[in-house]
């Protein structure tokens, strides 16, 4: 029996043709994305930045930056590149730091300098965890883990950095009241997560409270449609359950030490600036790790591939509120992006492709090995 009909030749109904439109879909998402990008790089560094600030002063301000503090920078990008394997590894029993840093590094490129690459930085984590020999349920909850700590890790540094404020002196209202709310919702966050953990009737409480909360704006935004948040509480719980039991300290603070380490390397670009020009900032360390700590929530905002332009601007801002001039916060952002998203998606690459050779290399000798047993 041939497949002449109109509907088979059109290549309509097959699974073939599915996967064509998938991959239209996820092409032309890459392509918006990417515009998006463009545009918001382009309105952030050309249109708002030369409003308030001078590149050629702020570029003066960089290459006055003493000899000493440029060497601590270097050191700590180094620093910032090492401990980030260490989420992946807190999250993986048995998963040795070397292939924790490969994995972790090639994740980071993908999910921050390719439009629409968080999904293809998924299935590539899949695939490199299973060179190292670990299944997709393995895979599949070490990358929950991860993903979800990392969230409750930037939602944690905000009140992280208010509470540095208070404890310094800077008592004001709204600092209070941040805190007060930052300190709550944490608190939620958590205290779901362990009901999740604890049994799973916890878990099914909180996938049913959550489908209430979600599901009455999404039957109008919707048409009707809802979600079954339940359903997703259930099948995480079921992939991370049994690591979170004995790895919950490793997990958590494997997860917030990265944001310190980003962190610290803009306070030392704050201070080498300072050193260079013989200017203070005005901006103390509880100031300056507030402003980083509410900057990167911006990420959270999925405008632009790795928060570029969005992320820069709000910490330029802050900066600028906490009393910088808008040159020297306009510099110390340049700074503190080129020692943390250059040099990370920089080693993603190298990694992903030192992944591709070595991978292969194995593959062709366990078909080898295959071919003479055979």
């Amino acid at each position: 029996m041939t497949s002449d009909s109109p509907k088979a030749a059109a290549g309509g109904g097959g699974p073939g043709r599915g996967v064509s439109v998938r991959r239209g879909r996820r092409l032309w998402r890459a392509l918006i994305l990417s515009a998006v990008t463009i545009v918001v790089l382009v309105a952030v560094f050309v249109g708002v930045f030369p409003r308030f600030a001078n590149y050629s002063q702020a570029w003066s301000s960089i290459q006055r930056m003493p000899t000493v503090y440029l060497v601590a920078l270097v050191a700590a990008a180094v620093v910032n590149i090492a401990v980030a394997a260490w989420p992946l590894q807190a999250a993986l029993p048995g998963l040795r730091y070397g292939p924790a840093f490969v994995v972790g590094q090639t994740s980071f490129a993908f999910s921050n300098a390719v439009p629409a690459g968080g999904v293809i930085g998924l299935g590539v984590e899949y695939d490199m965890l299973g060179s190292y020999r670990f299944g997709t349920g393995a895979a599949a909850s070490a990358t929950a883990i991860s993903t979800v700590f990392n969230v409750f890790a930037t939602l944690v540094m905000p009140v992280v950095g208010v509470l540095a404020l208070l404890i310094s002196g800077e008592v004001r209202w709204h600092f209070l009241l941040i805190a007060v709310v930052g300190v709550c919702g944490v608190g939620i966050a958590v205290a779901a997560f362990a009901a999740i953990l604890h049994s799973e009737g916890g878990a099914r409480r909180v996938g049913r409270t959550a489908d209430r909360l979600v599901n009455a704006p999404a039957q109008r935004l919707l048409h009707g449609r809802t979600v079954n948040l339940t359903g997703k509480v259930l099948d995480f719980r079921a992939a991370v359950v049994e690591v979170m039991k004995t790895r919950w300290p490793a997990v958590v603070g494997s997860t917030l030490i990265p944001q310190l380490t980003s962190w610290s390397i803009l306070f030392l670009t704050q201070r080498g600036l300072e050193k260079g020009d013989h200017v203070s900032f005005g901006v103390t360390w509880p100031e300056s790790l507030a402003a980083y700590s509410f900057a990167v929530i911006v990420s959270f905002i999925p405008v632009t591939t790795g928060g570029l332009g969005t992320v820069d601007a709000g910490l330029t801002g802050l900066l600028t509120a906490f009393g910088a001039t808008g040159s020297q916060a306009l510099a110390a952002d340049l700074v503190w992006r080129a020692g943390t998203f250059v040099p990370q998606v920089l080693t993603g690459a190298l990694m992903f492709l030192w992944w591709r050779v070595t991978a292969g290399h194995k593959k062709r000798m366990a078909a080898q090995r295959a071919g003479d047993n055979g």
